[in-house]
């Protein structure tokens, strides 16, 4: 079958791969829309750990069931539905331990375009369909349920381990389409006031929509000084950090509150090394200040409430879906958009007619 692959870090392109296997509790698929993302763009060009030889990429996705194993009860052929970016084994030891994102290795719950062939193909296998695909519900558009899969649930888990409480002062460091969802997010849990920093004026007005108070842009000085300048001195309850290079990390520390303050991070640091730690804002190691570094939620029950958030109006997540290709060949063409990050993209959907 048709896939696009990883062929060696930096190479990308079309392989004819061995078709997927059905398993008892899995489901074969195949894809009626996807979005590359900013984290095939890392796999790709970013370096990390060795893939397998000719990875399929891809981990965005809405699908179409063509098969389901003997043992699955809650999905059949022609069900459209869902596939979640993170796709824990939620029958490894360490799911029990409440380990959803790292039970049986670093890293396992991101397996799709990693260490299992992801989504960019004509066909692929989801080993277990009843714990991770979601229907999509009546109402929701394919562009809706296609951005929750990743992006929605990225942000939404930034700014849920940001202990946002009613009222508070949040910053959302990287207003792309994850920090976005970020602003969405703490909006819904309560924070009064959100600092968004960015300053692609496409991103800049989303932003502003979805619930940021105020805008500031690294190239108007130091955000540290005007988070500072802005709150009194005392900084934010909460900093999302959904963007940026690794002075961002120090960046957050520097603008969080002490005693109270939150430092929640979905953000991909590349390469190897260490990360700066402030000692000063750091309170030299005592400033009471807590540090998140999260993996996106995942599986079936996260899809399902998300989809509900857009059933029932409470978010719209289309609104990212900037541009649109047609045909599974166009996927080599998103993923450079999303490398090249043009000033008017947001996110680059491909849309699949297998008719």
């Amino acid at each position: 079958m048709k896939a696009f692959v990883l062929i060696e870090p930096g190479k990308v392109g079309w392989h004819e791969a061995l078709e997927p296997v059905l398993t008892p509790y899995g489901a074969i698929l195949r894809p009626l829309a996807v979005a590359p993302c900013s984290s095939d763009v890392h796999t790709v060009y970013g370096g990390g750990s060795r893939k397998a030889p000719n990875l399929i990429l891809g981990h965005e996705c809405v699908g179409e069931i063509l098969e389901t194993g003997e043992l699955v009860r809650d999905f059949k052929p022609g069900d459209v539905v869902v596939i979640p970016a993170i796709t824990p084994d939620w029958r490894a030891m360490g799911i029990q331990e409440g380990n959803f994102k790292h039970a049986s290795a670093p890293f396992s719950g991101h397996q799709l375009g990693r260490t299992a062939p992801g989504v960019f193909s004509e066909k692929f296998l989801i080993p277990d369909a009843d714990t991770t695909l979601a229907r999509i519900p009546e109402g929701v558009t394919l562009e809706q349920a296609l951005m929750c899969a990743d992006v929605v649930t990225t942000g939404f888990t930034g700014a849920e381990f940001a202990d946002i409480k009613i009222g508070d002062t949040v910053v959302v460091l990287g207003i792309g389409p994850i920090g976005l969802m970020a602003i969405e997010g703490a909006r819904h849990l309560g924070a009064a006031r959100i600092i968004a920093v960015g300053s692609r004026p496409v991103c800049v007005e989303l932003a502003k929509e979805f619930g940021a108070t105020e805008i500031l842009d690294y190239g108007n000085g130091d955000v540290v000084q005007q988070v500072l300048e802005r709150t009194g001195g005392l900084g934010a309850d909460g900093v999302i950090i959904c963007g940026g290079g690794d002075e961002v990390f120090a960046q957050a520390v520097d603008m969080a509150r002490y005693g109270i303050g939150t430092i929640s991070n979905v953000n991909y640091f590349g390469g190897t090394g260490n990360l700066p730690f402030p000692k000063f804002s750091g309170g030299r190691g005592m400033a009471g200040k807590t540090i998140h570094t999260e993996l996106a939620k995942g599986g079936r029950i996260r899809m399902e409430r998300l989809l509900k958030m857009v059933q029932y109006g409470r978010i719209n997540p289309q609104k990212l879906v900037t541009h649109q290709l047609n045909g599974l060949d166009q996927v080599e063409t998103a993923l450079q958009m999303m490398k090249e990050k043009r000033s008017d993209l947001i996110k680059v959907m491909v849309r699949i007619d297998w008719k």
